[in-house]
C-alpha cells in the first residue's frame, strides 16, 4: 500500500459527498454536463491572497506567474488581486490583454522570444525580462525601428540556487537569464541606449517547502541585487526577487512557513542598501496562489481486477494531469492527494489503483492506494489541480480533448 498526499485543509463533505464552493460535486458536474473537469474555488484563491498579504512586509508586491493556471475566468480574478502579472509567451499576452489589465504591469520572461513577441510586448509597454545579450540587442533595435522607448529588465542567472526547490532554474549553466557576472554591463548598455530599464529579475528555482531555504534565497537574491546595482552604478527601480513557495502535493510533505518568511523579509526590507531603497520589490507565485484552489474530477468508468489488483478506471488521466501522473518533472511517482469524491466520509476500506483512459501504462493517478470501495459511476477527485493542471497536461493526447474548467 502506498500512501496519498495529504488532501488541502477545509475540504467537507455534503450529504456523503465532496464539497467544493458550498455544493457537493455531483452539482458541478451536473452543471458541466461530463467529466472529466476541473473546478477552482474563488474563494480559496481569495483566502490564498489574503492570507500572504498578511504574512508579507506590506511593501512587498505580488506578481501571478499566468503559466500555472490561465483559465479566463479565473486569470480574471487573479488579476484584481495581483500587483503585476507574469508571462512566458505572445499568446500569454494577448490572454492577459483580454482581461484588460494594464499592461506596463506586466513583466515578460523566457527564453527564446521571437521577434514579433518581441515588438509586440515594446508595442503594448510590457517589460521584458531579457535572456541573454543577443535577445537585448534584439529589443534595443526592434524599439528603434518603431520609433518607441522599451521597457527592459534583466533576468540573472545567479551564482546560487533555491536549495530544495522542484526545478532549479538558477545557479551554474542555464538556458534561463544572464549570468550574474556579465549582468552589470548590461545594465550599462541599456541605460546608455536611453531604454526605460525596469530593473532586474531573479528567479533561482520553485516548490520548495522549507521556509529556511526560501529565507536563504531571499537573502542571496537582495545582496545579489545590490552588488549588480553597485557595479553598474545605477539604482535598481525594481526586483522581481522570483518566488519558489511550495505547496504540499505528496505524503510527509509539509506546508511552508510563510509566517517565518515573511517575518525575516520584514527585517531585511528594513535594512536594505541605498541601492534598492526606492526599488519596487515583488515576488512572482503561480502555484503557491491557486494550486490547492483546484479539484480535478473524473468518473469511474470501469472496475476490474488482473491479477489480484484492483484498477478503477476512470475518463480522465495524464492528458488532464501531467503532474498527478507522475510525468512532469518527477524522478520517483509518489501519489497525488486522491479520493472517492462520491464517497468522501467513507472510510477507506481496499487498496486499489486509479488509472485513466489512455493506452499508455504511464497514465496512473494513484497507486496501490487506500480507498473506499468504488463503483462505476463513482467520482474521483485528484486534488491541488488548480496550477499545471489544464496549462500543462497534453489534451490533444489520442484525440481525448480537453477537461471543462469551471471557477466557482
Amino acid at each position: 500500500m502506498k500512501p496519498l498526499g495529504p488532501i488541502p485543509p477545509g475540504f467537507q463533505a455534503i450529504d456523503g459527498e465532496l464539497a467544493i464552493g458550498g455544493k457537493p460535486v455531483s452539482h458541478w458536474t451536473g452543471q458541466a454536463g461530463r467529466t472529466p473537469l476541473f473546478v477552482y474555488s474563488q474563494t480559496r484563491i481569495e483566502q490564498r491572497f489574503a492570507e500572504l498579504r498578511e504574512a508579507m512586509p506590506d511593501r512587498l508586491k505580488i506578481n501571478y506567474a499566468i503559466k500555472a493556471n490561465s483559465f479566463a475566468p479565473l486569470l480574471s480574478l487573479v488579476s484584481n488581486l495581483s500587483d503585476g502579472l507574469d508571462i512566458a509567451s505572445g499568446g500569454e499576452l494577448e490572454m492577459v490583454r483580454a482581461t484588460g489589465f494594464d499592461l506596463s504591469r506586466v513583466s515578460f520572461a523566457g527564453p527564446g522570444k521571437r521577434d514579433v513577441e518581441l515588438e509586440a510586448a515594446i508595442t503594448a509597454g510590457v517589460t521584458l525580462n531579457l535572456e541573454s545579450e543577443a535577445e537585448a540587442g534584439r529589443a534595443i533595435a526592434i524599439a528603434e525601428r518603431l520609433g518607441l522607448t522599451p521597457s527592459l529588465a534583466v533576468r540573472v542567472n545567479p551564482d546560487f540556487e533555491l536549495k530544495g526547490s522542484g526545478m532549479k532554474m538558477g545557479g551554474g549553466a542555464k538556458p534561463f537569464g544572464i549570468d550574474a557576472e556579465r549582468v552589470p554591463a548590461l545594465i550599462r548598455k541599456i541605460v546608455d541606449a536611453g531604454c526605460n530599464f525596469r530593473g532586474l529579475h531573479i528567479f533561482t528555482g520553485s516548490q520548495a517547502l522549507s521556509a529556511e531555504a526560501v529565507i536563504d534565497m531571499q537573502a542571496k537574491v537582495l545582496d545579489c541585487a545590490d552588488r549588480l546595482a553597485r557595479e553598474a552604478d545605477v539604482p535598481l527601480p525594481k526586483l522581481n526577487m522570483g518566488g519558489g513557495f511550495g505547496i504540499p502535493y505528496f505524503p510527509g510533505d509539509e506546508r511552508l512557513d510563510v509566517h517565518a518568511v515573511g517575518q525575516v523579509l520584514e527585517a531585511q526590507f528594513a535594512a536594505l542598501p541605498d541601492t534598492l531603497a526606492d526599488a519596487e520589490l515583488f515576488i512572482e507565485l503561480g502555484r503557491y496562489l491557486v494550486g490547492e484552489a483546484g479539484v480535478y474530477l473524473t468518473r469511474i468508468v470501469d472496475r476490474k481486477v488482473s491479477y489480484g489488483e484492483i484498477y478503477l478506471v476512470t475518463d480522465g488521466g495524464l492528458h488532464h494531469q501531467l503532474a498527478a501522473s507522475g510525468n512532469f518533472g518527477t524522478v520517483v511517482r509518489r501519489n497525488y492527494p486522491v479520493a472517492i469524491a462520491s464517497r468522501f466520509d467513507v472510510q477507506p476500506e481496499e487498496e486499489a489503483n486509479v488509472v485513466g483512459c489512455l493506452c499508455t501504462p504511464l497514465d496512473r493517478l494513484a497507486d496501490k492506494a487506500h480507498l473506499p470501495r468504488a463503483e462505476v459511476g463513482d467520482l474521483v477527485a485528484v486534488f491541488c489541480a488548480g496550477a499545471y493542471g489544464a496549462s500543462a497536461s497534453p489534451s490533444a493526447f489520442l484525440g481525448q480533448g480537453p477537461a471543462i474548467e469551471m471557477l466557482v
